[in-house]
């Protein structure tokens, strides 16, 4: 396998109305919503971004994309920045990267019928007509839509949500992509149908040379899909390793409490306290030195101070942490 993504110091910051104290001494203040990424995603890898709300995954999957652009930092795809991609080089990018909506009742147009749905991408890369109903059926086939027949005519509230995230997904692939984004791919839909649509896409992936970032905040989901995971915190990646490692060995104290406050369902089993104090800080004021250090159970006074760097803690793992050993 090759390297398909090179994500490099990647940073996006927000600005945000400033106050008359602010106006006053020159400050411009700005959400750091992600603030010095790096990470790379191979050919037919799939890794999985976990964090809380406002740790920066979704804005990662967003500039990966080219839907917005970086503060600074760059993202390379087959060693070409996609920030100078313009005209038919940045339409063929867009065929090759696509995103899987986390609401498939606001992914769609309820004035379109799924047939005119899954039609626009084909019109939108100047598809040929007579090719539209064969590639249509094969990419349903492959999100085992049955009953093609009945189901094209139909509008998105005549849909279970099941059967419109899978619309959503073949919708995804029926410009055969080299690589997906999805954020929160089944956090709309029943629980009854999540499994079903995971192990769809776990499939699909498997079947083709497709590769997947799948963005969530829950540690279940990204470990049954993903093989790696990047685990984020105020905008920076604290944790980077593979998912059964960081799930079963976890470094980062962070990491450690995220997996702590996972339930168990055992009503007489007392796990105790969560290891982990306070809120998330504003991310227009992020603390000195390690972000984590005001809210970490193991912070010493040069976790205030010293921002660490993520360094390899174990072959093929990544922890930003100066309590643990570097490999």
């Amino acid at each position: 396998m090759g390297r398909l993504i090179t994500v490099d110091d990647l940073k996006k910051h927000y600005p945000v109305s400033r106050s008359l104290k602010e106006m006053v001494n020159g400050e411009r203040p700005a959400v750091r919503a992600l603030d010095g990424v790096s990470f790379e995603l191979e050919e037919r890898e799939s890794i999985g971004l976990l964090g809380e709300s406002g740790c920066g995954k979704t804005t990662t999957g967003r500039l990966i994309l080219k839907l917005e652009e970086p503060t600074s930092g760059s993202v390379t795809v087959d060693g070409q920045p996609i920030a100078r991609l313009k005209g038919k080089a940045l339409k063929e990018f867009r065929k090759q990267a696509q995103l899987v909506f986390q609401n498939p009742f606001d992914a769609l147009n309820p004035r379109l019928t799924m047939e005119q749905s899954l039609s626009e991408p084909l019109i939108n890369a100047g598809a040929p007509k007579a090719e539209f109903s064969d590639r249509i059926a094969a990419v349903m086939k492959q999100a085992r839509l049955p009953r093609i027949k009945e189901v094209l005519p139909k509008y998105p509230h005549q849909l279970s949500g099941g059967q419109l995230q899978r619309i959503v997904l073949a919708r995804a692939l029926i410009l055969g992509p080299r690589f997906i984004v999805a954020d929160e791919p089944v956090s709309m839909l029943d629980v009854s149908v999540r499994a079903d649509i995971l192990n769809l896409m776990r499939d699909i992936q498997r079947e083709s040379s497709l590769s997947a970032i799948y963005i969530s905040h829950d540690l279940a989901l990204v470990r049954y899909v993903a093989k790696r995971t990047l685990v984020m915190y105020l905008g920076r990646i604290v944790e980077d390793g593979p998912t059964e490692e960081i799930v079963l060995r976890p470094q980062h104290p962070y990491t450690k409490a995220l997996i702590a406050a996972v339930p168990v369902p055992r009503v007489d089993q007392d796990r105790g306290p969560l290891p982990i104090k306070g809120n998330v800080p504003d991310a227009r004021r992020p603390p000195s030195g390690c972000r984590f250090h005001d809210r970490c159970p193991i912070a010493i006074a040069r976790c205030s101070v010293e921002d660490p760097a993520l360094l390899p803690s174990a072959p093929g793992h990544r922890v930003a942490c100066h309590l643990v050993a570097k490999a």
